[in-house]
């Protein structure tokens, strides 16, 4: 199992002269807390920042910034963490951990956009290889209390 397995591949996108108050939009419209700000380049998107409802409330909404006036561009964070597509979940894990990072832009190997992983998706996933575990371990104690009753 590797990241594009777990990774959500809707992605909500804009390019970075959209406004920002088209950027909440799309959020609502895909119900999501980010979008990805993207430069189109021989037909793939590529990543070059990501733009959070945080972000907006924070850095805007807090100051009466005008939404409609603001491009994504201006307000995005470029300072991206971005994850190959066959990364290693336990290795990837760690490395958000250790930025701080909530969500990041799954790439293929050519850099185009192919997904988006969040914190929560690794905790989803890590949770159900948990649980599978103690089943197996609690059918395993079955087997070994049988095996020495009959002994």
């Amino acid at each position: 199992m590797n990241i594009l397995d777990v990774c959500q591949h809707k992605v909500a996108m804009l390019e970075k002269n959209e406004k920002v108050q088209e950027a909440a939009r799309q959020m609502k419209i895909h119900h999501v807390g980010d979008v990805i700000v993207v430069s189109k380049e021989n037909g793939q998107n590529k990543p070059l920042g990501i733009l959070t409802d945080r972000d907006i409330v924070i850095n805007l909404v807090a100051d009466d910034v005008d939404l409609s006036a603001v491009t994504v561009g201006d307000c995005m964070s470029d300072d991206l963490m971005t994850v190959r597509d066959d990364a290693d979940i336990a290795d990837t894990m760690k490395e958000m951990s250790r930025r701080g990072v909530r969500r990041a832009p799954v790439i293929a190997s050519d850099g185009s956009l192919c997904g988006i992983l969040s914190m929560d998706d690794l905790i989803e996933v890590s949770s159900n290889i948990l649980r599978d575990m103690s089943a197996l371990i609690t059918r395993e104690q079955a087997c070994e209390e049988l095996r020495h009753r009959h002994h």
